[in-house]
């Protein structure tokens, strides 16, 4: 298996203001807290925290309506610096939705930085029965959606640029776990990631950094480079789904 860093350290600053931003939240929850990550792109080379909101997952021991209330009056408003994206979940609905979105959870438990309380994920493993059948259903989902985009796209090709910033973050999620699927860690960076998938999948990996490279960068390009682009991605997304379909999981 690969040696990867599957993480980076984030800065200092932004680990503070993580850690601000938990603390009414923690004393809200009172005893009902059990611990706070931060997760997703905030722990990856190249995070822009002026594009990309921070992920932060609040686990407690429940969350009945009365702790609702008070967790909701108590969540800064972030109106400067860093924006967070909170995720509130028990330690019971972690654990009963483990099979139900194995995508998700294996990508958190392999890339998650504890901030307080204790480390729900010890000893937790996600079940891999279906993580191959729901590699397809999303990435045919997403394929079908990028055909759709492309036909409705008409006489504004510029909107097909937004479509492939829009959806490259969750892209960049498929993509790790297929490394996953062959028995690698994916490395931190979201290039080698693609990079890696077109070698192992036989892909063109120019074509499918197409929508990370739109996300990430400033350079303005014409409509027919656009849509040269697109259909690039568009063509090696389905020569992936026709890999991933006959591909045998142990």
């Amino acid at each position: 298996m690969s040696t990867h860093e599957s993480r980076i350290e984030p800065p200092a600053e932004l680990l503070a203001a993580a850690r601000r931003w938990i603390e009414p939240v923690r004393t809200a929850l009172g005893p009902e807290f059990l611990s706070a990550y931060l997760t997703g792109s905030v722990l990856t080379h190249g995070f822009d925290a002026a594009r990309s909101r921070v992920n932060l997952l609040i686990v407690a021991r429940s969350l009945e309506p009365d702790a609702l209330d008070r967790v909701a009056a108590s969540v800064p408003e972030s109106k400067k610096g860093p924006q967070f994206d909170p995720m509130f979940m028990t330690r019971v609905q972690m654990l009963a939705s483990l099979d139900v979105f194995p995508i998700e959870w294996l990508d958190l438990i392999e890339r998650h930085l504890r901030l307080e309380g204790e480390d729900v994920f010890t000893g937790v493993e996600v079940p891999r029965t279906y993580l191959r059948l729901q590699c397809e259903h999303e990435l045919r989902g997403k394929h079908l959606r990028l055909r759709h985009e492309y036909l409705a796209s008409g006489k504004r090709p510029e909107r097909l640029a937004e479509v492939l910033a829009r959806l490259a973050s969750g892209f960049h999620t498929l993509f790790r776990t297929l490394l996953r699927l062959r028995g690698e860690v994916p490395p931190a960076s979201h290039e080698r990631v693609i990079e890696r998938v077109a070698e192992l999948y036989g892909l063109d990996a120019r074509a499918l950094l197409s929508a990370h490279l739109m996300r990430h960068s400033s350079r303005k390009e014409d409509a027919a480079a656009i849509r040269v682009r697109y259909r690039a991605f568009l063509t090696e997304i389905e020569r992936l789904v026709g890999a991933i379909d006959g591909l045998l999981v142990p």
